[in-house]
């Protein structure tokens, strides 16, 4: 039989652990129990969790990082999961993608990928479309802003140089960034990545705004044209 909360040992009860050991002590059911806070007749908050857990497991994802793919209304399907339930748990997610690029921004340099990478990983990695971002930046090479400019298909991002320059135009940028993500999880570029940042690079040129790189993310890898030596190809 199922136990509740109140029924368990004092020293099995995740308030009760966290408070004593810190929340690192509790594994994943316990840490989404106490988020839950409640569970379901005949059911504890503890029980909720795994059954949560569980549901996650048809994704490519395991554990709490299964969670993030999937939808309010799969979550809803889990008996005990209403809305406010699901949407505490999609918060979370997001929670911990802005806590990544927070602590990422304080590195970030446009002229160091890897920072730029860092800085978008948690954010773009686990998206299943792929997402086109671009980033003004001034003369001081500092972020101005940045903007998506194409949510496109699994396999392609549906961008042109025009998109992306009145974007920058419009922030009076001196060149930008482009970042975009690969939901295979693999940064290599396509031919189509190939082609569509020459031309950008290009009509770059001709506007006085320069593409500085173009970071294609991974699953925990990335892959940067200005690194690789692309960039420079283009100009020869």
């Amino acid at each position: 039989m199922q136990k509740t909360i109140r029924e368990l040992p004092v020293s099995e009860r995740p308030y009760e652990k966290c408070l004593k050991n810190g929340p690192a002590s509790l594994n994943d059911s316990e840490l989404l129990a106490v988020i839950l806070k409640n569970g379901v007749r005949g059911s504890s908050s503890i029980d909720l969790a795994a059954e949560i857990l569980s549901a996650a497991e048809h994704t490519p994802y395991t554990g709490l990082l299964a969670l993030m793919h999937l939808s309010l209304e799969e979550l809803m399907k889990i008996k005990g999961v209403g809305h406010v339930k699901a949407i505490q748990l999609k918060c979370i997610g997001e929670l911990s993608k802005r806590i990544a690029a927070t602590s990422a921004s304080f590195c970030l340099s446009m002229s160091h990928p890897k920072t730029i990478a860092q800085y978008y990983m948690e954010q773009l990695r686990h998206e299943e479309k792929e997402i086109l971002i671009c980033m003004m930046l001034d003369s001081g090479m500092h972020l101005l802003g940045e903007q998506v400019l194409s949510t496109g298909t699994v396999n392609a991002s549906l961008i042109t140089p025009r998109e992306v320059y009145l974007e920058a135009l419009r922030y009076h940028a001196v060149s930008v960034v482009l970042i975009h993500n690969h939901p295979s999880g693999i940064p290599t570029p396509s031919n189509a990545d190939l082609q569509i940042t020459e031309r950008i690079y290009h009509t770059g040129e001709m506007l006085g705004i320069y593409l500085v790189d173009h970071v294609i993310i991974g699953d925990h890898c990335y892959f940067s044209f200005m690194e690789q030596g692309i960039l420079k190809e283009y100009a020869v």
